[in-house]
């Protein structure tokens, strides 16, 4: 190989690092606090003619588990949110809500969301404010940045 070709490559082989660098250090990174507070009482919430996220996905057989709440408890114990948020985490795509499982499973396919989902079409659109706060999470959200 050439000297000439030597460098064409490792120029190519810089440039190809630099980007897969600068794309990591993009990615915005999942809030647990965020979650626990705005999106975990998204799954609990009754939509009308719809049955709550966890009604059917508490300790389901599908990707999307919900830890059962504790007898008469209205919400998960800070070891239950913990699981909830590694799990959920699995199924997005930090910086991403367009193609995050999350986001599109029970969104209505006229807005860009699957063709199937058992539970009904939980968001119509994307302008849904339960979608646009699970998005917001996806896209880095912080409970400091939604005070400003």
């Amino acid at each position: 190989m050439s000297g000439r070709a030597l460098t064409a490559a490792a120029v190519l082989a810089a440039l190809a690092v630099s980007s897969a660098i600068t794309a990591a250090q993009t990615v915005p990174k999942l809030d647990y606090e965020f979650f626990k507070s705005r999106v975990e009482p998204v799954f609990l919430t009754k939509r009308p003619e719809h049955a709550r996220c966890y009604v059917c996905h508490v300790e389901s057989n599908n990707a999307f588990r919900l830890e059962r709440l504790s007898k008469g408890e209205p919400a998960w114990t800070e070891e239950q949110s913990r699981r909830n948020f590694e799990m959920v985490s699995k199924l997005v795509n930090p910086g991403d809500p367009d193609t995050s499982r999350l986001l599109l499973h029970p969104l209505g396919p006229e807005a860009g969301g699957d063709v199937f989902h058992s539970g009904g079409r939980q968001f119509p659109s994307k302008r849904d404010p339960a979608w646009r706060t699970l998005a917001a999470w996806v896209n880095g959200a912080t409970l400091a940045s939604q005070k400003k």
